[in-house]
């Protein structure tokens, strides 16, 4: 299976951090003129993207957005307060620039890039990056969303799109979707995942009501029981329960790890997706940032999985990549302050920061 053979060279590549890189930097950060910590996760921040790159100096001011569509057979059991047809037109909303991720993204300096991957629409607005596996998933209250094979075609989908980004000289990827009834599929995954019940990580997704909500959760725990994924394997729980914008944003976490690209995922849809590339290759973590907490209940269940704190807490739960948009710069700014600012040195008083041997060990 030639895709299969193509992952397993794209996982052969994904690296740890590189720890050298994190000590100069938090040297760096520790001798700005400011009190040790004091500027809290942006400090975190600056480490960690002096891992990822392997760079002291770090750079993410070439910005995108990838946003994922895809259409899901299972809003056939009434699981969406949308109709079906309102991916296509978001879609073609999304490149008239009409959607509140164009404005966020274009405020963040970031492009948006859309891909089809999966929905039901024949006839593309021009724009649209067309990358279609099949038309749509199945039901997965009746059985398989896709065949794993089709689940792997869209992770490569998704490592071809951050591949190609990182060779524009793209620094930092955005996750974004659009597939109306994506919400169930991304519980279910969590679900599965993580050994939650449903009850306790199902939402309301695009604003359904109290009785469609007790509804979509038994929706949920059929395709389980349907289905029976297998949690220790991610392809299969994709495959399953899943969703091809999620299989093919799980992709471009995988591809963009292996280029040493950070990623900002938004919420509980791409987080289910960073659930699903870190099961299939767990060094992904390391190249995740969380940008905010989705009022989803998945949401957070996902996020203490990945071991992510979250920027900002804003209550949002749209979806399209907004949350990703709004903490690009937040994460720039703390390159920015790196980059800027004086040190004691710059000066001429004594750093505060402990004296390190030549191991990075603090000198008693």
């Amino acid at each position: 299976m030639i895709f299969l053979e193509k992952l397993l060279q794209v996982l052969n590549e994904i690296e740890r951090l590189n720890v050298v890189s994190m000590h100069q930097m938090r040297k760096r950060v520790n001798n700005l003129t400011k009190p040790l910590g004091s500027l809290g996760r942006l400090e975190e921040i600056a480490v960690k993207l002096a891992g990822i790159t392997g760079s002291v100096q770090p750079r993410v001011e070439n910005k995108a957005i990838i946003v994922m569509c895809g259409d899901h057979g299972v809003v056939q059991e009434g699981v969406s307060a949308f109709p079906q047809e309102v991916t296509g037109l978001m879609m073609a909303n999304f490149i008239r620039q009409g959607a509140a991720v164009n404005v966020l993204a274009q405020q963040a300096g970031a492009e948006v890039h859309v891909v089809d991957i999966g929905t039901l629409l024949t006839d593309l607005p021009e724009g649209v990056v067309q990358r279609k596996v099949r038309p749509g998933t199945a039901n997965m209250a009746k059985g398989p969303a896709m065949t794993k094979e089709e689940a792997v075609a869209a992770l490569q989908v998704g490592i071809d799109t951050a591949y190609e980004l990182a060779d524009k000289g793209i620094e930092v990827i955005g996750l974004g979707e659009m597939g109306i009834g994506n919400t169930t599929p991304s519980s279910a995954m969590t679900a599965v995942f993580t050994n939650h019940p449903a009850e306790q990580i199902t939402g309301k997704g695009s604003g359904i009501n109290d009785e469609a909500l007790a509804a979509k959760t038994k929706v949920i725990e059929r395709a389980i029981e349907v289905n029976r994924p297998n949690p220790g394997d991610a392809v299969d729980v994709l495959a399953k329960v899943g969703g091809l914008e999620i299989a093919g944003l799980a992709g471009v976490i995988l591809g963009a790890a292996a280029r040493k690209v950070p990623v900002v995922i938004d919420g509980v849809i791409t987080g289910a997706a960073a659930l699903a590339a870190c099961r299939i290759e767990p060094r992904c973590q390391d190249y995740l940032f969380a940008s905010h907490l989705s009022v989803e209940p998945a949401h957070r269940i996902v996020l203490d999985e990945l071991g992510l704190k979250p920027l900002l807490h804003l209550d949002m739960r749209l979806g399209e990549g907004t949350g990703a948009a709004l903490a690009l710069p937040v994460i720039e700014s703390a390159l920015q302050l790196v980059a800027k600012m004086a040190t004691f040195e710059d000066l001429g008083i004594p750093s505060p920061a402990p004296e390190e041997d030549e191991f990075g060990l603090a000198v008693q």
